[in-house]
């Protein structure tokens, strides 16, 4: 199922085609849709046709009201759901139970713990204690990340920071060609154009050639990209992919926790992270939203074993027989000397981890800035916590700067977005909006000491549903780098006043009743 459009590259119209949406995406969202008919439908014909049932429903929405009160859940969580249930008489508690859990299904959990008998062991002593030396308050950050995603620290590995998705291509091209062992990678979105499509004529020699090749893409984030089959197809040229958690249908948190990382490892010892997807607008090579603003990172050493065993977790959970081990998957063989101290992460939905990584991460960062923070972010919507986290940096008179695109990849989202504006404006923050078009970068900077890049959004789904990963430095040589590029960017960007904040009553409204169930988003 095609469609063309046409699009501009280099001043010249190229006509070019992509799929709809696959038949079986839109088979599931019907299934999904019919199962939670049938079910409200049934609990409406009881509550008419049994004597007293309607009792028991009403008692049903009192256990849902103390359960949501009561609950571990970010209050901004749960004011929405409280709003869905008291308003909404059955319907209402009836949404809770299919939507409200948001935590990993079963057969992941199952799966994940066989994965863990097959993690990388690692001492962290010597890098802790040298870490503690330098900084006590760096080591305890470093601390706080080790504990709440599971990761290490490590040393004496290379960083090299891109500051676009044209720079990281030829890059990654350079770095597939001279695989000799293996290539894992892992992306939300991967779309069939010139990027992708030079990435997978490397892929398929690689794979001719005996290298091992595999391929995680999320199946949502696919599903109008790519074919249905598509796992299938690059089968037949001997590259091993799976979708993450394939949509089947089905009234459940189907539609949450989607992989919304973006990794390549080869070889174990060179690894690739940041916002950048396989899809040919983020290198510019075709233009949606005016000029695309991405940046990543590259890794060369230890620490991108850490990049390994989130990639073979991700593989793993989605395909029914666990891969082979190999015993050069963590390889040491060859030393880098670096400055600086890494911890590369994942982050991602309960019971895998307890507490928001990217979140805590970012705070962590906010208390310990002493003369700046500046963050990129294609979307900001923040709960009250995070907000008032970058509120308080700022009234202790820290220079916080954030920067959001100007021209949006979606309107309504973008609309979320200015409804943090006045408030964080009020407070001190300074906000600036990409004037070129759309930034996608995550990026986190503070007092050219502390830096984190990666797949986290200032936003619900990225904070607390997806799953995501990023890396944490302290003091590394990339840093000056990413400095002096969110500069760059910030002086091409418009900065937001108070002036500019002026709506009338219908927008402010509308703004209001969006922020309160953008949680539910």
């Amino acid at each position: 199922m095609k469609r063309k459009y046409e699009y501009m590259v280099n001043d010249k119209k190229v006509e070019r085609e992509v799929n709809y949406i696959p038949f079986r995406y839109i088979f599931a969202f019907m299934i999904t849709i019919l199962e939670i008919c049938a079910i409200i439908s049934t609990v409406f014909l009881l509550c008419y046709f049994v004597p007293y049932f309607y009792i028991a429903a009403f008692i049903t929405e009192i256990f849902c009201v103390i359960s949501i009160v009561s609950s571990n859940d970010n209050p901004d969580y749960k004011v929405p759901w409280l709003l869905v249930v008291l308003i909404l008489p059955i319907v209402g508690f009836m949404i809770y139970f299919l939507f409200y859990r948001r935590t990993l299904k079963r057969k992941y959990i199952k799966r994940q713990k066989e994965i863990d008998k097959r993690k990388y062991e690692k001492d962290d002593t010597e890098e802790r204690v040298l870490l503690r030396r330098e900084s006590q308050e760096a080591r305890a950050q470093a601390n706080m990340i080790m504990k709440i995603s599971n990761a290490h620290l490590f040393k004496n590995t290379k960083q090299e920071y891109f500051k676009s998705g044209e720079d990281m291509h030829a890059s990654m091209l350079y770095d597939l060609e001279n695989a000799q062992k293996f290539i894992y990678m892992e992306y939300f979105i991967i779309e069939e154009g010139k990027l992708w499509n030079s990435v997978l004529h490397i892929l398929k020699q690689k794979a001719r050639d005996g290298v091992e090749v595999r391929v995680v893409y999320d199946d949502i984030g696919c599903m109008s990209t790519l074919p249905g089959n598509y796992a299938k197809i690059l089968a037949k040229d001997g590259i091993m992919a799976t979708p993450f958690s394939r949509m089947k249908g089905g009234a459940d948190s189907e539609f949450n926790n989607r992989n919304h990382r973006k990794i390549t490892v080869i070889d174990g010892y060179i690894g690739y992270t940041g916002g950048i997807n396989l899809a040919d607008e983020y290198i510019n090579e075709i233009e949606k939203f005016g000029h695309w603003k991405d940046t990543a990172i590259r890794l060369e050493g230890e620490a991108v074993w850490e990049l390994t065993r989130l990639f073979l977790n991700d593989y793993s959970i989605s395909v029914k027989k666990l891969p082979e081990e190999r015993e050069d998957l963590y390889s040491s063989h060859r030393k880098v000397e670096e400055n600086g101290y890494i911890i590369p992460f994942g982050d991602g939905p309960r019971p895998l981890y307890d507490r928001n990584v990217g979140k805590s991460i970012i705070q962590a960062m906010l208390y310990s800035s002493k003369k700046y923070m500046y963050i990129t972010t294609p979307y900001l919507i923040i709960d009250n916590e995070l907000c008032q986290s970058i509120e308080n940096a700022a009234l202790r008179g820290i220079d916080v700067r954030i920067v959001v695109p100007h021209i949006p990849d979606k309107k309504f989202v973008f609309g979320m977005t200015k409804s943090t504006y006045a408030r964080l404006i009020g407070a001190g923050v300074r906000i600036y909006e990409y004037k070129p078009g759309f930034i996608h970068a995550k990026m986190y900077l503070s007092d050219d000491e502390y830096a984190m890049i990666g797949t986290i959004n200032l936003d619900y789904r990225s904070l607390v549903h997806h799953f995501e990963n990023g890396v944490w430095m302290y003091k590394t040589d990339s840093i000056k780098d990413i400095k002096a590029d969110i500069e760059d960017t910030i002086e091409k960007s418009i900065e937001i006043k108070k002036e500019n904040l002026k709506t009338n009553l219908f927008t402010r409204f509308i703004r209001a009743i969006v922020r309160i169930f953008a949680p539910l988003l």
